[in-house]
């Protein structure tokens, strides 16, 4: 039997929760906008840095054991998305910069009249790529709003908006705003029924739950290793029949076929080093808290799923014990689900608004007493124009993460109290 999760031995694997602020621990509900990282993803990247810091292709042993680095991680992350093959996995420098490259390379399918569909829930990143391109080719870009009471998805207007002439949906797999989580397998099977591309924004989804690109049959995915206790590296998951036929801008010389063609210039090893320990770090709570036989894996991808489902039950607790205790703020709204029997629809990310107050108030007095959550809009422009609260200073961000704890959630609590 698989021990109980126990967020304790794993805080003492990241150094900087240890960071003090008025003589108490420090705590971080700013995951939405970048993890923390443990010890053996700090000290991988110092390793590269010190022993094994060259580029590819020398014939020299740094050279080769580069390439061994970007190899391993590449199929890490293969594991991590259950991709069929390492090839289906580029890297690139953030997940903004990969999307805008292959915005640009699958916008040169596009012809006039044609049609693209991406939504209010987004972030802008999996937005304006998508917009620049269509406007470019003489293409028009369609809206797919989401409700305003709790912040999900109208896949029932989904279906009206596609036709023979969509070409492409850029989607999200969880709101970095408000938490909301899409089911992509559905808007996947029923945009592949028109002929249209699926481009899955998954870089707030992937901290908190497994990922399998095949079940989603999506045709990219992309995500952020930064929100998965890793560097500062974007990770994107292409079906290798769409990488291998599309153009890639690139300069010459350059690889032909994927992943190479599509990772311009020279990557950041020492990240790739990281990306691998953050996977290793995932595998290792698949092996310690990991419980079931998860249907069609095995060795590594069943560990992390089984990691990964552990973390989701655990962070859904911690958003249990949040809503269940923020109804007691007065003036404290919180935007999105707030049915507690609907967890499972919702990452544990959530943007809340206290009456009488501004976000970027409650977030520095929060952060003057060591809680860190962030306030704005948090690049996802739409969500905050959709809410009206844009031009209002957006709303604050709580996110929890696995290494946060019931504890931290009442000191969040209380610090609310006491501000009003």
């Amino acid at each position: 039997m698989p021990n109980p999760f126990d967020p304790i031995p794993l805080r003492k694997q990241f150094p900087s929760l240890k960071l003090l602020v008025k003589d108490r621990p420090a705590v971080f509900f700013d995951g939405p906008g970048g993890t923390q990282t443990p010890q053996r993803v700090i000290d991988a990247m110092s390793q590269y840095l010190v022993q094994d810091n060259s580029n590819l292709g020398g014939a020299f042993i740094t050279s080769q054991r580069t390439e061994r680095i970007a190899a391993e991680a590449r199929q890490a992350m293969a594991d991590f998305f259950h991709a069929k093959r390492p090839e289906e996995i580029v890297f690139g420098q953030n997940m903004t910069s990969l999307t805008f490259a292959m915005s640009r390379a699958i916008s040169r399918t596009w012809n006039p009249g044609d049609e693209i569909i991406v939504t209010w829930l987004d972030h802008d990143a999996n937005i304006t790529p998508w917009v620049l391109a269509a406007r470019d080719r003489g293409v028009k870009t369609r809206w797919l709003e989401f409700q305003l009471e709790d912040c999900t998805l109208n896949l029932d207007r989904f279906t009206e908006l596609l036709n023979e002439k969509t070409r492409l949906v850029a989607v999200t797999f969880a709101s970095n705003a408000v938490g909301s989580i899409v089911d992509v397998a559905q808007v996947t099977k029923l945009a592949h029924q028109v002929g249209a591309l699926v481009y899955v924004d998954a870089v707030h989804y992937t901290p908190h739950n497994p990922v399998d690109v095949q079940a989603i049959d999506c045709d990219f995915l992309v995500a952020s290793a930064y929100k998965f206790f890793g560097p500062h590296t974007g990770v994107l998951y292409g079906k290798y029949e769409w990488l291998d036929s599309l153009e890639a801008y690139k300069v010459r010389p350059a690889p032909g076929r994927p992943p190479g063609k599509w990772e311009t210039g020279t990557q950041s090893f020492e990240s790739l080093a990281g990306v691998q320990a953050a996977i290793d770090y995932l595998e290792s709570i698949g092996q310690e808290y990991g419980d079931g036989d998860v249907d069609r894996y095995d060795g590594r991808r069943l560990r992390l799923k089984r990691a990964m489902n552990a973390i989701k039950s655990y962070e859904e607790n911690l958003s249990l014990h949040f809503l269940r205790q923020a109804v007691e703020v007065p003036g404290l709204q919180v935007h999105g689900i707030t049915d507690v029997e609907r967890l499972s629809e919702r990452a544990p990310t959530f943007a809340v608004s206290l009456a009488g107050h501004t976000p970027r108030d409650v977030a520095q007095y929060l952060g003057d007493q060591g809680i860190f959550v962030w306030d704005g809009h948090y690049y996802a422009v739409a969500v905050m124009d959709k809410l009206g609260k844009l031009d209002s200073g957006g709303l604050v961000r709580i996110g929890f993460a696995h290494y946060n704890t019931e504890d931290e959630i009442q000191r969040l609590i209380s610090a609310l109290g006491e501000l009003l």
